[in-house]
Formats: structure tokens, sequence, C-alpha cells
């Protein structure tokens, strides 16, 4: 993998109840509601792109649903009205800009030849709504509506009414015009090229595999489709689309328009994309009511005990999880959810507790699309149980770089499979994997508990690209998740431990340090085991894993646990005491949240977490205490406040008797970051004295924690 980059991820977090033993018109939230959806304009999708390859963090926020691959924003440059800004399509793994608004509405006096300027408009009402992007115009006695929405995993709509506000009859030409906007190096600058078809227009590419920027085969298309008659003529980079025929819309009488536009990657998409696209134009307002319809329920089902003060941050976290949603396609077997489509390193691949933490937050309105999520990591389970750290459009053996096995993530998968379940009652589901997440569970002590005492340590799988300590260190902070965490600094002590069967054969390495974080993990992913176990009826299991349970909760405590300053810390694998000397970090709360810590332990740790030397910072629940050596309020994990960290830390407040304080935590944490209740995106970081926004926007799994937080989970 090319520039890992302290690689981020995303976090919901159970419900304290579900733990077991333990835009122009809006530059800021628009507070009125459409019916039933939710405020409008509660994230600003506003920008029109200038070049075909966004900044790494792309600084326009885009809209897309039901898992395609390409997505748009609203316009702000007045000459790109009348469309809609882009799309950005994921070449397999990386985002980039089809053009400026590739299908923008040009209507023309069919009489005089005098093209309306929708510009005259002094107050146009672009808008984006739950579920549809707007935009209305009033100008030179029409009045011009466009909506776009999702009709599929490959393609979306577009519905126009031109709306004649005057006393005579008009006569109209219409026409569609798009530019490319094309790379300015070579392969990618001669990848796209524009072709006329009998129904629009189509951007073909050829064939380019650039395994840091762009992915594109022969297969990849884009392709806008009109039911009506048209000719399109192509002049370089340009296309011109024109009904054959005018148009006469009566006074006071109005004339509708559809199209659709398809960003497909193979034949088979091809041809399905197709059919969706014939059944809109044939029927639209079924399309636009069947999606209106699902994002009323999602919106319903997400903001059920939201007060009202919170309940734009919920939509907006709604609307950025299914913007990151990506359909099956390439590798990626199932539908799941990417950590941004913003950031050009997250846009293309899933990452496992990313998905862990997205599926409980997006099981609260969508426990369909939280199983595919689970069910995306599972796909590529190896056959010793070990999930990968990620897995990409593209594996190596297609030339991808991102993918990666050297490693796992934090083990999450049992909690995010019952909050599902939970939420959606799908026994299948728990059928499917229980089996699955036995052994997934299982390796763990397999291949990381270096002297077979029952508790793990964080560590790196016998993967070619992990044949040094610092390439084994390395792999086990991003196992951890918390790639450059102090507790994970070589100067600290930290060394590489062989982890070797019966035969001798390398199963692993295990770092010199048994992790409270993980191990609180095990012990919670043991009860939720057998909860599932119990469902199946497999109540024999179950309470064998919950003697487990009890075995690591008393280690936790016993020795992981220093009484002097009141906190849990990493133990060290050779002596079993905590490393106190390595500063407190928020991993320290996850006991709480477990039901690990015994109650003199969790008040002890409360005290920390309010503390404004320790974790009660502006924006409180920083990763790193404010008063250690190491903390650093923009480093990543080694000070900025994470949210599937803070959601861990309060949750596990409410489920020791501290929801007062949790509360108080919670309050700061929608007060305090800088843009969260207005139009702002929801960040994968946040400065914990300032609030300052950090690192990628519209970050999936701080989404999903500030719903559950919204919701008072």
């Amino acid at each position: 993998m090319k520039r890992r980059r302290l690689i981020s991820l995303m976090a919901a977090a159970p419900a304290a109840a579900a733990l077991p033993l333990a835009v122009p018109a809006a530059a800021s939230a628009d507070e009125s509601s459409d019916r039933h959806e939710g405020p409008r304009n509660v994230l600003d999708l506003r920008g029109t792109p200038t070049t075909a390859r966004p900044p790494s963090r792309n600084p326009i926020s885009v809209f897309a649903d039901l898992g395609a691959w390409h997505a748009y924003a609203l316009p702000t440059d007045p000459a790109s009205y009348g469309g809609f800004s882009g799309p950005l399509y994921i070449a397999e793994e990386y985002p980039w800009w089809l053009g400026r608004a590739f299908s923008r509405l040009v209507i023309t006096d069919a009489d005089t030849g005098a093209v309306v300027d929708l510009a005259k408009d002094p107050a146009p009402k672009i808008d984006s709504h739950p579920g549809r992007l707007t935009q209305s115009f009033e100008t030179e006695g029409l009045r011009v509506t466009l909506e776009l929405r999702y009709a599929g995993d490959r393609t979306s709509f577009v519905r126009a009414e031109i709306a004649n506000r005057g006393r005579s009859a008009r006569n109209l030409s219409l026409s569609w015009t798009g530019t490319l906007l094309r790379h300015t190096a070579e392969p990618i600058a001669s990848a796209p090229t524009l072709s006329a078809t009998a129904t629009g227009v189509a951007v073909t590419f050829a064939e380019v595999r650039e395994q840091w920027s762009f992915f594109s085969t022969t297969g990849m298309r884009f392709e806008v489709h009109h039911g009506d008659p048209v000719t399109t003529t192509v002049t370089g980079d340009t296309y011109t689309t024109a009904l054959n025929a005018p148009v006469r819309v009566g006074a006071r009488s109005s004339h509708r328009l559809v199209w659709t536009e398809s960003f497909t990657f193979a034949d088979a998409d091809r041809e399905r994309a197709a059919g969706i696209s014939r059944d809109v134009l044939r029927s639209p307002s079924r399309f636009a009511d069947r999606a209106d319809r699902r994002w009323r329920e999602y919106t319903e089902r997400a903001l059920r005990g939201v007060p009202a003060e919170r309940r734009g941050v919920a939509v907006k976290a709604v609307q950025t999880l299914v913007t990151n949603w990506r359909s099956a396609a390439g590798r990626l077997k199932h539908g799941g959810i990417t950590p941004s489509v913003s950031y050009i390193w997250f846009a293309g691949g899933m990452w496992s507790w990313d998905s862990w933490k997205q599926a409980v937050g997006v099981a609260r309105f969508d426990p369909e699309l939280a199983a595919s999520v689970i069910e995306s990591q599972f796909d590529y389970q190896r056959a010793d149980g070990m999930i990968p750290d990620c897995v990409f459009y593209n594996d190596p053996s297609d030339g991808g770089g991102n993918w990666n096995e050297r490693n796992t993530k934090p083990p999450l998968a049992a909690w995010a499979v019952w909050e599902t379940y939970r939420q959606g009652r799908d026994r299948k589901l728990l059928k499917r994997l229980y089996p699955k997440l036995v052994s997934y569970h299982d390796w763990w002590y397999a291949a990381r508990d270096h002297d077979g005492n029952g508790i793990a340590e964080y560590g790196a799988t016998a993967d070619p690209a992990n044949a040094t300590d610092e390439a084994v260190i390395e792999a086990a902070a991003w196992e951890s998740g918390m790639d450059n965490a102090p507790r994970f600094d070589v100067a600290k002590g930290v060394a590489v431990l062989r982890n070797e069967a019966a035969d001798g054969t390398l199963r692993g390495f295990s770092i010199n340090q048994e992790s409270v974080d993980l191990n609180s993990y095990l012990f919670a992913e043991k009860i939720y085991l057998a909860r599932i176990a119990d469902e199946l009826g497999e109540h024999r299991d179950a309470r064998r894993r919950e003697k487990e349970a009890r075995v690591i909760a008393g280690y936790v405590r016993d020795h992981m646990f220093d009484p002097a300053t009141g906190f849990f810390y990493d133990g060290d694998l050779a002596t079993k005491r905590p490393l106190v000397e390595r500063g407190k970090g928020i991993e320290g709360a996850i006991p709480l949240w477990t039901g690990v810590a015994s109650k003199a332990q969790a008040a002890a740790v409360r005290d920390v977490l309010v503390s404004p030397e320790g974790f009660g910072t502006h924006l409180p629940l920083p990763t790193v205490a404010r008063d250690s050596a190491d903390f650093d309020a923009e480093a990543y994990w080694r000070g900025p406040v994470w949210l599937d960290q803070a959601y861990f830390a309060v949750a596990g407040l409410r489920r020791n008797g501290f929801g007062a304080d949790a509360e108080a935590l919670v309050a700061r944490l929608f007060a305090n970051a800088d843009g969260l209740t207005g139009d702002k995106p929801i960040h994968e970081n946040y400065n914990p004295l300032t609030g300052a926004r950090l690192n990628a926007a519209n970050f999936s799994w701080s989404a999903a924690s500030y719903l559950l937080l919204a919701r008072g989970e």
C-alpha cells in the first residue's frame, strides 16, 4: 500500500442499553423542513469544479445514493445553472470530475433565437434535500425547476419542468450541453472520449491502470439517455444534445422532461442500467416517489428520539453515510460504506472496523444496508479466520495497491451483527454469520496471544510486507486503528514477538504489550457471541463464552488499571503491570463501555474524563489526555477528538451511572465542533482545544457516531 497515511476509519458505538455486561439560498443550515423529510441544506453541497482531478481533500461535498459510484453537487457558477455540478465519478478507487456540469439544460426561444438566461433570477433556489438536489428559477416569464434523484446503484435521473407563467404560448427549443474536464497528464488525459448515441451522449474510456491515481477499462462508461427524440453533435470535448423539434408551451401550462445518467464498469452493469433507464423514462414519477418514500423512512427512523436542536446533525449524518455507500463492483462482492468520498485514499475501499461501526449507525435507518456493510468484510475472511484491514475495488492481482492484509482491525464484528439484528430482526443474518464470527474471534487467540494466557496483543500477519520489526510495529499500530498513538512509539519500548505453531510455522507477530482496548473489545465480543448463540439455540456455546468473558474482565481489572492515576492502560506482556509511563489515552475508557470496569474503577476514570487537564477539553474526549507530554491537538491519534472513541466514552459513562456527565460532554461535542450544527461537513476528527475540523471531510464513522449521540445512545 502506498501513502497509507496513518489511516483513519469510522465508528459508531454500542447503545448503552445494548451493551453486554456491560446552499445558494442557504449558506448555513436551513431550519425549514420538507414534509416528513427533515431540514434542507444541512450540508453545503455547493461548488463548481474547475479541474478533472480534485485536490486530495476535495473541498466540494457531493450527494450520491443507492451505492452509486458517481455523485453530484449544486452549481455556484451562474454559467452552470440548469445543470448539476459534476458528476464526480470513482475511477474504480479514485475520485475524478467528469465535467463542470456535464448535462446542462439550455432553453432557447424558438421564435427569437434568444437563450433564456437562468442567471437573471435574482434569487434562485438551489437546494439539497434528503435524497435529492433541486434548482428553481423564475426568469423571462418562465419557471424552470430541476430535481435530481437516483433510481439504482448505477443510475441517477433528472426531472425538469418548464412552466409558462405568461398569457401567451411559447415556442421553445430545448437542448443539453456539456464539456469534459480533461486531465493535463497522460495517460489519464486521453482516457475519456465523447461520442454521440441515438438517445443522448456517452463517455467511453481507454484502459488506464495508474495504481495511485486512476483506473479505467474499456468497459467503463458514462451515458446520458433521453426519452424524447434527440440529436447529438460532438465537437472536441463538448457536446450538444437537442430535441428534434421545438415544444409549444401553452399559457399557464408546462412541459416536463426527464433524462437518466448512468456510470457503469462493465457490459453487465451497462445492460442492467439501461433497463433501469428505460423504466425511469417511461415512469419517472414512480421512481421519484419511490426515492422520496425511502428517504422519508430513512429520516423518520433515524430521527427517533432525537431532540429538535440535533435533528439537522442527524439528517446530515444519514446523508453522509448514504453518499459514502458504494455498491458491489470489482472485487467488492457486497455493497459497503467507504470512509469518505471527499478524500482521495478513502473513496474506493472499505475498512473492517470502519464497517463494524458504520453498520451500527446505518442499522438505525436501514438494517438491510447495515447487513451488507458487514458482509462486505466477511467476503474476504481468510481460511484461518482473519479479516483483512481493508478491501478495495482492485486486489493486488489487479494492480491495486490499497488492499491490505498485513493486519486486521479491532474486533467489533459481533457487536455490529447483534446491533444490526436488534434493528432488523433478521435471524438468517445471525445464522449465516455466526460461524464466521466464531472463526474470527478464535483467530485472535491463535495468532495474537503470544504467551497463551488468554489475553491478546495487537500485531501483524506473516505477510511479505511485514519483513522487518519496523514494518511489524507499523502494522500493529494500524491493527489497533490508532495508527500513531503514543503507546506504540518504538522509543517507549515497543518490541516484536514471533507467534509460532507447534511445528514452528509462523502464525504472525505480536508486540510486547497486552492492549486494554483490544481485550475489552474481545470481552464484549464474547458476550455478543453468547447472545447470538442463545438466539440460535446454541446455549452451551453461550455459557462457555460468558465464562471466558468473566476471566478477561478480571484480568483487565487486575492488571491494566492503575489506582494511583485512576485510569486503564495497556499492560506489559512480561511483567503484567500497566504501562502508566506511556500516558493516558482514550483507550482507557473502553472498559467502561464494555462493562469490564468495576464500580470504583469507573468512578476514577470518570474523574479523568471530565477533568480539563485530562479529557474534558473544549471539544471533549481527545485521544490523548491534555496533560500528557505527547499531547498534540492536530496530530491524528495523539490528541484530536475521534468521534468513535468519544462515543464509546460517553456510552461508558452512561452505562456506569454517570448520565449527567455524559450529557454534558455530548452537549459540548455538538456545540463546539466547528460547523457541525451549521452546514459544514462532519469531519474525520477535530481539534480538542478549538473545535476546528481536521483531515477528511464527510467521514462516515464520525457520522455514524454523531447519529448515535444525537439519539442519546
